[in-house]
């Protein structure tokens, strides 16, 4: 019986006696993981130039001084050099921590702190201070809040309106999931662009977008235009997350039938190790079919490159969004 007992519970691991003589993946699991999940070399056209011109070293200045976040600077964004460069940034409001764990994002979980009350006050000032003639605010997802900052969104907007009147303003918010109310105090403090991005294909949620409901985003999308028509919608999704080109049709369509106007498509970086891996980078010329189709199918405006992000170039896009939209009214 002592036999038998000893046999059952000795670790049947080669050498588990013997740290240094186990294999390699035992004795560095994160190796082997690693190796599971090799990073896949950056081609060419993905490749940017590091910032730190005098202009994107004065934006991050006024940045420091007022001691705000950009989703720029927590996300890692590849872009930064270039929009600093033209004194324009993404602020992100409500903190740096999120109350969700997506599987792409670069930005921080965990238990954020109270808002802000004197944060519309700063965003505005950085606005002015900037000379934004455009400028987008987007935020981390507060579910710990009882509407989700729908308020806090609002007193922003409210604040730049008041002390930057000929700003046009854009705003990347959350799904306010399960948060009655949210999205109308949001719609009727009237920003010009209303962007909620759909990030992926359904398909993909569960591993990429594990706190968000794919038709709730859609439903987000399609409400913002009942409840006011003449603000503009948009959204944007990652590729090169494993989805099949038929999906991304899919997800054009379904967004136009929300009466979205404007789509972007990028390629996804992964921030980490610990995130989703790319799985592919996607070729340029395939970009370009993408933009092809999503304006036959009737979108306004559409930015699908490798670098395009949801607030890359939006100033020069809201221009043209504009026109396109009364060109189209033959206005």
């Amino acid at each position: 019986m002592a036999l038998v007992l000893d046999l059952l519970n000795r670790d049947p691991r080669p050498n588990a006696g013997n740290p240094k003589a186990q294999p390699a993946e035992v004795r560095h699991p994160e190796k082997q993981k690693r190796a599971e999940n090799p990073v896949l070399r950056k081609p060419d056209w993905i490749r940017v130039k590091a910032p730190g011109s005098p202009k994107w070293a004065e934006t991050k200045a006024i940045v420091k001084a007022e001691k705000l976040v950009t989703v720029c600077e927590e996300a890692g964004c590849p872009n930064i050099g270039e929009c600093w460069e033209k004194k324009h940034a993404t602020f992100m409001i409500m903190g740096d921590t999120c109350t969700r764990a997506c599987a792409f994002c670069n930005v921080k979980t965990g238990v954020p702190q109270a808002l802000d009350p004197e944060e519309p006050r700063k965003i505005a000032e950085a606005v002015t201070k900037l000379g934004l003639e455009h400028v987008v605010i987007t935020s981390v997802d507060r579910d710990d809040l009882k509407d989700g900052g729908a308020e806090h969104f609002a007193q922003v907007i409210g604040a730049i309106r008041k002390m930057s009147p000929s700003t046009t303003i854009e705003i990347l918010t959350p799904d306010f999931l399960r948060k009655p109310g949210a999205l109308e105090v949001v719609v009727a403090a009237k920003p010009d662009v209303f962007n909620h991005n759909m990030e992926t294909v359904p398909g993909k949620y569960l591993k990429v977008r594990p706190g968000a409901r794919y038709f709730h985003s859609l439903r987000l999308l399609q409400r913002v235009k009942e409840l006011d028509p003449t603000i503009f919608t948009k959204s944007g999704i990652m590729v090169g997350l494993g989805e099949e080109r038929n999906e991304i049709l899919q997800l054009m369509d379904d967004l136009r039938s929300a009466d979205v106007d404007f789509m972007t498509i990028g390629q996804y970086l992964a921030p980490s190790r610990k995130h989703h891996a790319v799985i592919r980078f996607v070729t340029p010329d395939e970009f370009k079919s993408f933009e092809t189709i999503a304006y036959a199918k009737g979108f306004l405006m559409v930015s699908s490159t490798p670098l395009t992000r949801s607030s890359h170039h939006a100033g020069e896009d809201f221009a043209r969004l504009r026109a396109n939209r009364a060109a189209r009214l033959g206005q």
